[in-house]
């Protein structure tokens, strides 16, 4: 009981961090917002300058937002991955989906000149590249999804993923020695990630994915516990284990997919996270572990959007970068602490 209540009070205490960091990413930036006129914005009351009604409402709300969305979703799938590979260096783009989408992207901006006119254009539209990274990504899946069906071993799907990712990559290594310096920088840009070039629209779109994507997660969660112990374990309490990794393929997929479509790839939060939360809650009940990785991902996320908009000037750092340079040394300094993995 004491237990319990001991995961309830870090639960509650990361839930207010959350509340807290994004009141703090929605207001400093290159123009630093007051708190008051935060609220006042939300409750549609006067603020002291109008124009901050407009950049908390269409620009600094919709990153938050994205943010959380893409902090939590990654955490999860990492999550996903390292349980079901039993692997603690699994991550949301283990199975390729990144060099998937990746490949996409490539193929639209870097293969535009080959046609050239108004194509140009077009490839390089927000919605052309959301949709290439898309089918770059699902591309990925199918054909693992496809290795899956023929392979028992869980491990062999993890080497096939690896496999494409280093073939996808080569692909995009090809298409970059032959592309001209725009189209270059462009894809680079891309490759960078960002969380601030969403719309609401675009952002209830990467919701519904993030909804579909934690909701097939949580319905695992039984299965997961039991995978723990090892795939025959598992089969002896009647987990279907091709059906068990199809439907974690598929949430990671949902989760992952749709993040890097619209963020671009986004590196390191959904291999650190779920071994950071192990560091503050040392279980491997994925019922206490799930929610706790959901606002574990928010909350570092959001600290790296904080970092990456540099408060009070104009400039904003890459965030897949500061992802890692952030992240990496934590994790590092928590490992040898504890001195082993929690896993």
């Amino acid at each position: 009981m004491q237990q319990a209540g001991k995961y309830v009070s870090i639960l509650a205490i990361l839930s207010l961090m959350l509340i807290a960091l994004t009141l703090l990413n929605i207001s400093l930036g290159s123009v630093n917002i007051p708190f008051n006129d935060i609220f006042s914005s939300f409750m549609n009351a006067e603020v002291s300058k109008e124009t901050y009604r407009y950049i908390i409402l269409d620009y600094r709300l919709p990153k938050a937002f994205t943010a959380i969305i893409a902090g939590s979703g990654l955490a999860i799938s990492g999550l996903l991955m390292q349980t079901m590979f039993r692997n603690p260096l699994a991550g949301p783009y283990v199975l390729g989906l990144s060099s998937g989408a990746s490949l996409g992207v490539a193929i639209v901006i870097m293969g535009a000149t080959l046609i050239g006119g108004s194509f140009v254009a077009l490839a390089l539209s927000k919605w052309t590249l959301v949709i290439a990274s898309s089918l770059g990504s699902l591309m990925v899946l199918f054909a693992v999804v496809l290795a899956s069906v023929r392979l028992r071993d869980t491990m062999a799907i993890l080497i096939v993923g690896l496999m494409f990712a280093s073939l996808t990559g080569a692909v995009v290594s090809i298409l970059s020695y032959f592309s001209p310096a725009a189209q270059l920088q462009q894809y680079i840009f891309w490759s960078f990630g960002s969380l601030g070039d969403l719309s609401w629209e675009e952002v209830g779109i990467l919701a519904i994915f993030w909804f579909l994507g934690i909701s097939l997660a949580i319905f695992c969660i039984k299965n997961l516990n039991s995978l723990l112990l090892g795939e025959a374990y598992a089969r002896s309490l009647g987990v279907n284990i091709r059906r068990n990794r199809m439907l974690i393929i598929l949430a990671t997929s949902l989760l992952a997919g749709s993040i890097t479509a619209f963020c671009g790839p986004i590196a390191f939060i959904g291999l650190a996270v779920p071994h950071l939360i192990r560091q503050v809650l040392p279980v491997n009940n994925h019922l206490i572990l799930m929610p706790a990785v959901i606002l574990g991902g928010a909350i570092l996320m959001l600290i790296c959007d904080i970092v990456s908009q540099l408060p009070g000037m104009e400039f904003t750092l890459p965030i897949n970068a500061i992802t890692s340079i952030i992240g990496a040394p934590v994790v590092i300094w928590l490992l040898i602490r504890k001195q082993k993995f929690l896993f």
